[in-house]
């Protein structure tokens, strides 16, 4: 069997009791390496599991699958994800890859950030598509994630943007020279993001565009969801530009229509000029 194991959010102790058992039990653990992290590290994951963690980065998921499924035909095999293993990244190619070689899955489920921002006090139901910012480049500077974020401003609904995360990437001379060195980790901040938009924003309004977002309307930033020290900030885009919520993962989100028991939740989180931009248009509905 070849199991895909959640793990949460937070850190060691945010598995499952039934995804503890599991791990116990394999003949093989690998730990998905590269669409996420916890606030710990495989050394505190491996003295809690009571395992040793096989780390599978990018190039062996996607290149060297037949390794991870090798004798899961005849033995148990966990594959660990932060998060839910069908949470904010799927891992589709993985179970039509074992399946296609006679091996059979199952899947412990666990928190995601997916669901897990209900933290901020936004209602899940009102959320809309969720988009990926990613780390602008001299030469690429996408904006399509803007003109989702039109569509669901646009239907009312909020908008979840997940935050860019470059693990064991090369530079371009190491990628043209073949040379096995990777550069630091980088994971986007939530200023980071804002900015971007910002940026994008100017751009639009540049172009005449009707504008669906602003400098004024009201974002929440979140940080380090699911662990002791998680930290959340709502204010106005502008205001998300210049803050600074610690450590990685970031994630942030754009409002939509915003029910009045939203915005009480967001008030809790708010800055010393609290939620101004605000402005209700009937007596259930905010918006900015």
């Amino acid at each position: 069997m070849l199991y895909f194991v959640g793990l949460g959010l937070g850190d060691a102790k945010d598995i499952t009791v039934k995804g503890l058992e599991i791990v116990r039990q394999c003949s093989r653990v690998y730990l998905e390496a590269y669409t996420s992290i916890l606030t710990v590290g495989k050394e505190a994951l491996e003295e809690y599991y009571g395992r040793e963690l096989l780390l599978a980065d990018r190039d062996m998921v996607e290149q060297q699958a037949d390794e991870i499924l090798k004798g899961a035909d005849v033995s148990d095999v966990a594959f660990l994800v932060v998060g839910d293993p069908f949470g904010a990244t799927t891992h589709s190619d993985l179970v039509l890859r074992a399946l296609s070689a006679g091996i059979q899955y199952r899947v412990i489920h666990n928190a995601s950030i997916m669901n897990a921002v209900g933290c901020c006090g936004l209602q899940l139901y009102n959320f809309g598509e969720t988009v990926s910012i990613v780390f602008w480049t001299d030469t690429w500077r996408p904006e399509s994630f803007y003109d989702k974020i039109k569509k669901n401003r646009d239907m009312g609904l909020h908008t979840l943007c997940l935050l860019d995360i470059k693990v064991k990437e090369q530079s371009m001379e190491n990628l043209m020279r073949g040379r096995k060195i990777y550069e630091p980790p980088r994971y986007m901040t939530v200023a980071q993001a804002a900015e971007q938009l910002l940026e994008i924003v100017q751009n639009r309004r540049d172009r005449g565009e009707e504008m669906a977002v602003t400098e004024d309307t009201v974002c929440v930033g979140l940080a380090r969801v699911g662990a002791e020290d998680q930290a959340i900030r709502s204010g106005t885009l502008q205001e998300l530009a210049s803050c600074d919520l610690g450590g990685p993962l970031h994630s942030m989100i754009i409002s939509g229509h915003l029910h009045p028991l939203e915005v009480d939740m967001l008030k809790l989180f708010s800055g010393p000029e609290g939620l101004k931009t605000l402005k209700m248009t009937d007596s259930s509905t905010y918006v900015s």
